[in-house]
């Protein structure tokens, strides 16, 4: 048996024990078998989305009205099912049935021990553990929410995850492997996922809507179809949350989601966009930096401006986005400095960890605006391609294009600074010509 670790480490409310303290700055995973139990702090804003969407879904009765059976199907320390219980309100946790699935019988002992150590302050919902591979332990009931977060590809666990669904659920799946993802490793892009992606500005809305489409396409093998709800970039993992719903028709109609993006389109492709409803009419006196075309659409397999087969639908829900408020991750998911706390944190420590639980949803519920319409616009791009002298403010361009009466936000990607909006490209490029003249 290995030792008690004798770290006690907070993420959000939660308390939990590791071998070492974290690197909090570390951004991408740390090296499997450091320590006895993989832990990696680089995924914290994502674990703090999942407590909002299940609390969502459970309010907008996305899961029913009984029993929630819940797996984190990759569990190592268990924190993202621990979180679940510990920081949803007690009426939500109270339905919740949560297990956690991992190959280290220790880490799920320490995940067990450490709920019973430092338990939810309600006292309210269930924790399970099984001792397993996530690919055949998930087929013992029907879930109504299952978590995919791999160290790597998601891939191998997609078929039996999505089998294993009750008739209405929630999936939320991550991916490690970005550079398969967005283009840069190409090889290992077509093998798991079937697709190409231009690595450009854009790769990892690409990756995003690629995973979207592997997805889908696996559901709709299981008569199933899926909903978006949120799709994030974060340093350096992608992440898609989705509704999974039991519809032999919606199935049928997978290809009618599925599509290419193409890079600096011609007339034709651009006028084939527009006739397909997947870009707004515009005049095409400037052409735009890319489109979206269905799936039947003749393309070139060696032509280098095509991504696909991706999803060409909406990428997340207004609604859903618009949930997750500053306000809100603060009241479940911030640690309350009034309560005895075992880390005996000083005032700073609490505020750096609040600032930590906010950028998880930073811009998101802004971006709840325009997350179903058409054009994602990278704004450095815009420049160059208009050739005008430095990049429009992406904060003036959204409110022109919001007083000319169309949708548009800032868009939560990365570092890149980038806008969504639903308005037509000619006006985009009038904007952005009036704020910044061609030199």
């Amino acid at each position: 048996m290995e030792e008690w670790p004798s770290v006690i480490h907070r993420e959000g409310k939660t308390l939990m024990r590791l071998f070492s303290n974290p690197d909090e700055d570390k951004v991408g995973p740390a090296i499997k078998g450091e320590d006895p139990v993989f832990y990696n702090p680089a995924m914290s804003r994502s674990r703090t989305r999942s407590v909002l969407l299940m609390q969502y879904a459970i309010e907008n009765k996305l899961l029913g009205n009984g029993p929630i059976y819940a797996v984190d199907g990759l569990a190592a320390t268990g924190l993202r099912a621990r979180r679940w219980l510990n920081e949803l309100p007690k009426e939500s946790a109270e339905r919740i049935h949560a297990t956690i699935i991992d190959m280290n019988q220790y880490a799920l002992d320490l995940a067990l021990k450490t709920h019973d150590e430092f338990p939810p302050d309600h006292s309210e919902g269930e924790l399970k553990a099984i001792n397993g591979d996530l690919r055949s332990a998930i087929l013992n009931q029907g879930w109504h929410w299952v978590d995919i977060d791999p160290y790597g590809s998601p891939t191998p666990f997609l078929d039996t995850a999505i089998q294993s669904m009750a008739r209405k659920g929630i999936i939320e799946v991550s991916a490690t492997d970005t550079a398969a993802l967005t283009g840069s490793s190409k090889n290992p892009l077509l093998r798991r996922y079937g697709a190409r992606v231009r690595n450009d500005g854009l790769a990892h809305d690409s990756a995003l809507r690629v995973l979207l489409a592997t997805v889908g396409r696996v559901a709709s093998k299981h008569e199933r179809r899926i909903e978006p709800l949120i799709s994030i970039w974060d340093s350096h993992h992608l992440r898609v949350s989705m509704r999974v719903i039991r519809s032999i028709e919606g199935a049928n109609k997978i290809e009618e989601s599925l599509g290419w993006r193409v890079y600096s389109p011609t007339h034709e492709e651009v006028l084939a966009s527009i006739k397909s409803g997947l870009h707004t009419e515009t005049s095409l006196d400037i052409l735009p930096m890319d489109c979206f075309l269905p799936l039947h659409y003749p393309i070139k397999r060696d032509d280098e401006r095509v991504s696909g087969p991706m999803w060409i639908k909406n990428m997340g829900k207004k609604e859903v986005l618009a949930f997750m408020t500053e306000e809100r991750v603060l009241q479940m998911c911030g640690p309350d400095p009034m309560k005895e706390d075992l880390l005996q944190w000083t005032e700073k420590e609490f505020d750096y960890e609040n600032r930590r639980i906010l950028r998880s949803v930073k811009n998101l519920a802004d971006e709840a605006n325009a997350i179903e319409t058409q054009h994602h616009i990278l704004v450095d791009y815009l420049s160059s391609w208009l050739k005008i002298g430095s990049p429009p403010s992406p904060k003036k361009l959204v409110k022109s294009i919001i007083e000319a009466g169309f949708s548009a936000s800032l868009a939560n990607y990365g570092k890149k600074p980038s806008i969504r909006t639903d308005a037509p490209w000619d006006l985009v490029v009038k904007i952005a010509l009036e704020i910044h003249p061609p030199m």
